[in-house]
């Protein structure tokens, strides 16, 4: 997968918008889609286009197989494929609970674009950061500062 994208391991940032809050929302998706440009231009950046969110990224003049730079933009993934995806990444940009905790068990720091998370545990060891997409240089700063929680943490038990 990494190479049909041509990404190295742990050298990208992994997005993902599929909330109605985010998908339908044109300021807020252009506060990330400024913020995801920018982080393009300092790293390859991967996103899986939900189909909620492409007709607003067309009109936007990002169409799913382009992309600007380093952003590439593909359709959405299967499970086992995300899941690769996920755990090679440096960050995952992400408005989605489920990827947040798979973030958190693939040792992959996370920042949630969103006002908050039901993953509060997660903000608290570290490893997930909750930024409102209202100011895309937030959601920049979020990333680049994005790095491993606590070493050890076990929120969930130890399996």
């Amino acid at each position: 997968m990494l190479a049909k994208l041509g990404v190295g391991d742990g050298g990208y940032l992994l997005v993902t918008v599929n909330r109605p809050e985010n998908t339908d929302d044109l300021a807020r998706l252009c506060v990330i889609v400024e913020a995801v440009t920018a982080l393009a231009e300092r790293m390859p950046v991967v996103w899986p286009v939900h189909p909620r969110a492409r007709g607003l990224l067309a009109d936007l003049g990002l169409r799913v197989g382009g992309g600007l730079g380093r952003l590439r933009l593909c359709e959405p993934l299967g499970y086992l494929d995300m899941l690769a995806l996920e755990r090679r990444a440096r960050c995952i940009l992400t408005d989605s609970g489920g990827v947040q905790k798979e973030a958190f068990f693939a040792g992959v720091p996370c920042v949630t674009v969103r006002d908050q998370t039901e993953w509060s545990e997660l903000v608290r060891g570290g490893w997930n950061a909750v930024v409102p997409p209202i100011a895309a240089a937030a959601v920049v700063a979020a990333v680049e500062r994005a790095r491993p929680g606590t070493p050890g943490m076990m929120p969930y038990g130890d399996g």
